[in-house]
């Protein structure tokens, strides 16, 4: 979807690296031309931005399911998809396909498997799957626990200038669980897994990563122990990120009480004192990505009793309202609320996007940050609406979309 004409868009207020100004931004070529106190050419399409925000396109780091008008509604415009699909991404014909899937108004980055089918036995062809288009390496919805193969995939990474994606549950200690050990899973008869299932698989893998000098990222950290482990490699100049969705800053596993199965998720919700360290781990910077976790199930999956539901939500149309939330109650800013869901995304998928600065790629969206609405599963755009926030009622909508510089 080539860009025809130059889009000028004016009397927004662009919100920047770090700061939010009032000003006007021009798309030309599918790249941002120039942006701030400028005027529109000769030829360009003018659009009233009448003092909505004017963002970077969402970057949405970890999908499962390619949803377009899921996507479209919430602002995204670019989605890195797991490889936890049917066939599992682990050959490079299904990258390439999956980074077709797309277009022509989505970007998809596919997320190579680590391992041969996902299985964690096998390193996986990762080279030839960068070729085809692989933006990083990425173990599934499983941990690998075999810690050789870990540290191959680390080292192999390294050399290929590709972040690992890893899920940070050690699977010996969280076995068949469905849930948080602790009071609410004992009142309500379900098996439990120790959060420490969590510290031990980031301290593994972090320590691995320190042995390699390789990326790695953790698509979700939930736990206060874990965080803290995230935030001493940090501060030791390791190459270690970490991501988190809205469903662990806003609820706690109290949302689970009347088994609702929308709230069956992976890693599970946890205590009240775990959502608050999420929190602070967004306000502090621990935390690099606030991403969707996009997975829509519908009534034959999720219409079961509590343990036997299938985990996911569908988070791509309400994950930009959601996030607005933090900035409402001041745990962030709008530029910080930006890079988490944008610039950070970018710089760990490598793409030139994410960002108002001229040369980006034009991939934008207009919001209106106090505009009213109430989540309603029934009538969402995704495939499914199993979103734990149903009936909920929130502020925050993109009213236009812009992808190369073209209105999706």
């Amino acid at each position: 979807m080539k860009q025809a004409q130059a889009v000028f868009v004016e009397g927004g207020r662009l919100v920047l690296a770090d700061r939010v100004v009032d000003g006007a931004l021009r798309m030309a070529d599918g790249h941002i031309a120039a942006l701030g106190d400028i005027e529109p050419q000769d030829g360009d399409e003018v659009i009233p931005a009448q003092g909505r925000l004017v963002m970077p396109g969402l970057i949405d780091l970890g999908v499962f399911s390619i949803d377009k008008p899921a996507f479209h509604f919430g602002g995204i415009t670019r989605a890195g998809l797991m490889p936890d699909q049917d066939p599992p991404l682990d050959f490079p014909p299904r990258i390439r396909f999956a980074a077709q899937s797309g277009k022509p108004d989505l970007w998809v980055h596919p997320l190579a498997a680590a391992t041969v089918g996902l299985e964690g036995e096998r390193l996986a062809e990762v080279a030839l799957m960068r070729e085809a288009g692989a933006r990083a390496i990425a173990t599934g919805r499983r941990w690998i626990a075999d810690s050789g193969m870990m540290l191959r995939l680390l080292q192999y990474a390294a050399m290929l200038d590709l972040v690992v994606i890893a899920h940070a549950e050690d699977a010996a200690l969280s076995g068949p669980a469905v849930a948080t050990a602790g009071e609410m899973a004992t009142r309500m008869g379900l098996s439990g897994a120790p959060e420490q299932a969590e510290e031990l698989a980031v301290m593994r893998d972090i320590t691995l990563a320190g042995m390699t000098g390789g990326r790695l990222h953790f698509r979700q950290v939930t736990t206060r122990a874990a965080l803290d482990r995230v935030r001493e490699a940090k501060a030791r100049g390791l190459k270690v990120t970490a991501g988190i969705t809205p469903a662990h800053f806003i609820l706690s596993d109290l949302a689970t009480g009347d088994f609702r199965t929308f709230a069956r998720l992976s890693p599970p919700l946890r205590s009240e004192d775990n959502r608050q360290a999420v929190r602070e781990a967004i306000a502090d910077g621990t935390i690099d990505v606030i991403a969707s976790g996009h997975d829509p199930r519908g009534p034959e999956d999720k219409r079961l009793p509590f343990a036997d539901a299938a985990e996911g939500m569908a988070g791509a149309e309400t994950l930009l309202a959601m996030v607005l939330t933090l900035v409402r109650d001041g745990v962030v800013d709008l530029p910080r609320a930006s890079a988490l869901l944008a610039a950070n995304p970018a710089r760990i998928l490598g793409v030139n996007a994410g960002e108002l600065r001229a040369g980006a790629e034009a991939d934008i969206a207009l919001v209106d940050p106090d505009k009213p609405w109430i989540v309603d599963s029934r009538r969402m755009e995704a495939r499914a609406g199993n979103t734990p926030f149903d009936g909920q009622p929130t502020q925050g909508r993109v009213m236009a979309l812009f992808k190369g510089g073209v209105k999706v």
